[in-house]
This record gives structure tokens, sequence and C-alpha cells, in this order.
């Protein structure tokens, strides 16, 4: 019900910063949580980040406290997460996902209640 489109990765060096985009689409029925999550070559997908539909929840995986930031602007239909003082760890492909609630201050970190997923961008921090 919900089409997502990730943008604003690229290649970058230890310590630089990137902003990701989630462009979001279509219909939904309800309001919706709107998770980030990585996968490393070799690793399971991994939950990042996410913000509730009222943006006065957020939850972040702990590696990632204090660098990025979570936002949306509903307006728009737009999620963002700000990287910061990246790190080689940080390199993976980065999803976002979207899972309906009627909870507007809602949060989660179960891949399995995320039903709509975008095709993922490549942030590669290297030196």
């Amino acid at each position: 019900q919900v089409q997502l489109v990730e943008s604003g990765g690229g290649l970058v060096r230890p310590g630089d910063s990137l902003r990701l985009s989630c462009a979001a689409s279509g219909r939904p029925s309800y309001n919706y949580v709107m998770g980030w999550f990585r996968q490393a070559p070799g690793k399971d997908r991994e939950f990042v980040a996410a913000i509730s539909w009222s943006t006065r929840s957020t939850d972040y995986l702990g590696s990632v406290k204090g660098r990025f930031t979570v936002s949306r602007d509903n307006a728009k239909n737009t999620m963002y997460l700000q990287m910061n003082s990246l790190k080689p760890e940080d390199t993976a492909v980065y999803y976002c996902a979207a899972a309906a609630t009627s909870n507007a201050d809602f949060t989660t970190r179960a891949t399995s209640r995320y039903a709509d997923w975008g095709q993922g961008t490549q942030v590669t921090v290297s030196s």
C-alpha cells in the first residue's frame, strides 16, 4: 500500500556525513511508523532507527546514537536519516520501511512488523 524509494547513498570517507531520504507514496489506511534498516555483506538485516507518525517517539541502534538522527516530514511524505561521523562499520545497504499502526506514538524494531520496503541505497565508508 505504501511505495518507498531511498536516495542519498554514496562513497564517503570516515568522519564524513550523508543524509538519506525515503520518499513514500500510495494510500495508507492508517498512520505508519517509518524505520531504517541496514544489511552488510554476510550479515543479517539490522535495525538502525525508527520514528513514529507523530514524530514524538524515536528509537536508535546503540552504536549509532549520537551520530545518526531520524526525522520525517509528513506533509512531504518523506523520512530522513542524517548520518554524521560515519565509520567503516556503517558500510551497508540501507533500507527504509513502513509499518501501519493506529497509534501515532508507536515505534518498533521488529522487521516482521514492517510490510513495505524500499529497494535500498548503498552507503560505503572507506579510506
